[in-house]
């Protein structure tokens, strides 16, 4: 069923299409896709403590045994520029489908091989240097996927569904962390720490291979975006490298999304990826009830993401903006500062702020509609990747040497940038941006003026 929509900028009535059933066909094998990716980028995370004791030396001091590790996570995200870039050219020349598929198999492959490495007590020091060259191709693979899945989604719903269309999306995507922690939970659950030093912690990275090979199967039963078929029926794809055009016309958006990208790295890397470590290690919270308390933070978040992208589509994406960075300002200090507290006000405070991460949805909301449909994937892919290889790859770093000296760092790290998200909501690229087709109103843009 459709109905006329008309709109305030003058452009001629088009009919208002709502989400029909190959729509939600393609939420649901998008959103389980980013769902089982994430898992095999972020179960690295969640083992970070053992991985440090298996593939460094016993006498290493343990903060610089924990920083070395958190140096190879972040070797993932420093090389997401390369595979995002490389991916998003040929998603802007070739299709989306085909990109998108791709990335979902480059990730699968290191994910098994991580989980059947011999560690530093076999072979020394090739064993680290392996697991780096491992994230590295993890990082490649996900610097792609996460754009591509943005875009595709955002060119395929409705327009009147668009911010709910992107918000699902983002929250499948989450839902491949709090699949790593309920899986992180489990092992710590039925297996004793000698059992997880000894084997168990492969466990989840052999399972990330299967999920991996699986995602590349369902994939096969998605469509192209009608979006790239309009571009390539036209034959209006970008004639030249879509990442010069990029550089000369659209230098203003990339600034605005890679600031955009700065806030979700901290909300993410700190509140959901780090804090499980930094209870462990700092507050002294035993393993299997900081990840269960970081389960149900990453439950709120996938929650929280799909509120978000209805509100955008309801009250405009400004205000949602306003509200959810206003609302992780004041939470993240109610968490950090009730530390470590007693196991009901940990699950209340960190489900809590859990949920104003979901605002994170809000990025890619955004980021899809600052570019022009023929250089879209290669637009947000640099933009958004190369802000997260410099800030999400070194923030566990920065953390773990500030913390050194002041135990409440991630709460000012993660108010700091939930401040400048709040700013960021006052630029105008936050309620205007580009057509998801050419000629065609801007998804949204009966709340963008708000």
């Amino acid at each position: 069923m459709t109905s006329q929509a008309t709109h305030s900028n003058g452009t001629q009535s088009v009919p208002a299409r709502t989400l029909d059933a190959r729509d939600y066909k393609t939420l649901a094998l998008s959103a389980l896709g980013g769902t089982l990716e994430f898992y095999d980028f972020v179960i690295y995370v969640f083992f970070a403590t053992v991985l440090g004791a298996l593939f460094f030396p016993a006498d290493m001091p343990d903060w610089l045994r924990q920083l070395q590790t958190f140096g190879i996570f972040a070797a993932g995200y420093l090389a997401r520029p390369v595979g995002g870039i490389v991916i998003a050219h040929f998603g802007d020349l070739l299709g989306r489908k085909r990109m998108f598929t791709l990335s979902i198999f480059l990730m699968a492959a290191p994910t098994l091989v991580i989980g059947l490495l011999p560690t530093y007590a076999s072979i020394g020091v090739a064993a680290p240097l392996l697991l780096l060259a491992m994230r590295v191709l993890q990082g490649a693979a996900i610097g792609g996927e996460m754009p591509g899945a943005w875009v595709f989604v955002g060119e395929h719903v409705p327009a009147r569904h668009y911010g709910f269309g992107i918000g699902t999306l983002t929250s499948g995507i989450t839902g491949g962390i709090l699949l790593g922690s309920l899986v992180a939970v489990a092992i710590n659950r039925y297996y004793g720490p000698e059992q997880v030093h000894d084997f168990a912690w492969r466990i989840p990275f052999i399972l990330g291979g299967v999920f991996g090979l699986f995602s590349v199967y369902l994939r096969r039963f998605l469509h192209e975006t009608p979006v790239f078929k309009e571009l390539a029926g036209r034959k209006t794809v970008a004639r030249e490298l879509p990442l010069r055009t990029v550089l000369r016309e659209h230098r203003m958006a990339s600034v605005y999304v890679g600031l955009q990208t700065w806030v979700l790295s901290a909300a993410i890397v700190v509140v959901v990826l780090y804090t499980p470590t930094y209870l462990q290690k700092v507050h002294q919270i035993p393993a299997a009830l900081a990840l269960e308390a970081n389960a149900l933070a990453t439950l709120t978040l996938t929650i929280g993401c799909v509120i978000a992208g209805w509100a955008s589509d309801r009250i405009g994406t400004r205000a949602v903006m306003l509200i959810g960075w206003g609302g992780l300002f004041a939470s993240a200090y109610l968490f950090y500062t009730g530390l470590p507290g007693t196991s009901a006000t940990l699950f209340w405070h960190y489900g809590l702020v859990g949920l104003f991460v979901g605002t994170i949805a809000t990025v890619p909301i955004v980021g899809v509609r600052a570019f022009p449909a023929p250089v879209r994937f290669t637009g947000l892919s640099f933009a958004y990747n190369m802000s997260y290889a410099i800030f999400g790859g070194l923030t566990p770093v920065i953390l773990t040497l500030w913390l050194q000296h002041d135990p409440m760092a991630p709460a000012h790290y993660v108010a700091a940038l939930a401040a400048l998200g709040f700013l960021l909501a006052l630029w105008p690229l936050a309620a205007r941006g580009h057509p998801m087709r050419d000629g065609a109103p801007a998804a949204g843009s009966a709340t963008m003026s708000r």
